[in-house]
């Protein structure tokens, strides 16, 4: 048997050496943890260099998103100001690229006044106009003589002028006094001198097609543009949008982002009329630009809930064919 005061010696020489160990371990983690804090301060520069550029790149990015949306929206108030003063009779001047640099500086040169006559060669007809004018004054003082005044004719009224004015301003204000019909996209183009325009060549079943520059670039892939059906608006005045002329405009359910444009019902044919029963009447053969009826209207133009298009909740459409309709857009502005 071993003696009690033996095994406890034993045993307090064990718990001394597990105690040793522990002091060491905690030594070691001491010392490890002070280099992973000198780590820590070496690196802290570059993670707080690397954090900033991660929060200045993200902060470009959505600068840069911003501005994107800022220029759509852009885009979009320039074309409709464009299409606006076009309805307005305002004449549209493009933008100057190389090309129109070199036309204005012909025609710079081509209007140059000539040169004066120098006093050296003038003598010779100077001495011939003296000796004209005695003989052309005898002339005319003699055919004054001999031909007596004629009395002023009074200018003539004209009645039929003044009986049509009061027709016009009495006439009511609505839909009615557009010239909506549906076309045929026969063709379609961008604008030569504007990144943002098409130019198309739409059939509605006139002598020759229409031409119509449209604000559609930026919303409508020019492949969907081209042979397809289209309501048109035929009886704005004609005007220049950056030097090609507009004779109509395409009508289309749009908003600052998005723009569709309106679809005719099925069976349709270029020359049909786009009619509100509601609002019955013959339309004007041109709009008067300073009564600014499209102004007045379209206000009331919009899709409903159903993607119908409609005028004053009144359906708009082609008899016996269908609703007008836009494709996905609902309760938005027609224009």
């Amino acid at each position: 048997m071993i003696p009690t005061s033996s095994f406890g010696v034993a045993r307090c020489k064990n718990q001394k050496m597990e105690n040793e160990e522990i002091l060491k371990r905690i030594q070691r983690n001491a010392v490890r943890a002070d280099e992973i804090v000198q780590f820590i301060r070496k690196e802290l520069p570059c993670l707080q260099n690397a954090a900033a550029k991660i929060k200045e790149e993200k902060l470009s990015k959505e600068i840069q998103e911003k501005n994107l949306q800022l220029k759509k929206e852009l885009e979009f108030w320039k074309n409709r100001v464009v299409e606006l003063e076009s309805m307005l009779g305002i004449t549209q001047y493009p933008l100057p690229s190389e090309s129109n640099k070199v036309n204005i500086v012909a025609k710079e040169t081509n209007n140059k006044p000539p040169e004066k006559v120098t006093t050296e060669s003038a003598p010779k007809s100077a001495s011939t106009s003296k000796n004209i004018e005695p003989e052309m004054i005898k002339k005319d003082s003699n055919q004054a003589k001999k031909e007596p005044t004629a009395p002023k004719k009074e200018k003539a009224q004209k009645p039929a002028k003044a009986e049509k004015q009061p027709a016009e301003e009495n006439k009511e204000v609505n839909v009615s006094r557009l010239d909506l019909r549906i076309g045929r996209i026969l063709n379609a183009k961008k604008h030569p001198d504007a990144e943002s325009l098409y130019v198309e060549e739409i059939d509605v079943e006139e002598d020759k097609p229409r031409t119509v520059v449209s604000g559609l670039v930026k919303f409508v892939p020019l492949e969907e543009m081209q042979n397809r059906m289209v309501v048109v608006l035929c009886n704005l005045k004609p005007a220049k949008m950056r030097g090609i002329t507009s004779e109509a405009m395409v009508m289309c359910a749009s908003t600052p982002e998005k723009v569709e444009i309106l679809t005719p019902p099925p069976g349709c044919v270029p020359g049909d009329k786009v009619v509100c029963d509601e609002y019955p009447g013959v339309p004007d053969i041109l709009l008067p630009p300073k009564k600014k009826i499209f102004e007045q209207v379209a206000p009331d133009l919009k899709t409903d809930s159903n993607c119908n298009a409609t005028y004053k909740s009144a359906p708009l459409k082609v008899v016996d064919k269908g609703v007008v309709k836009s494709t996905t857009l609902t309760n938005v502005q027609i224009k």
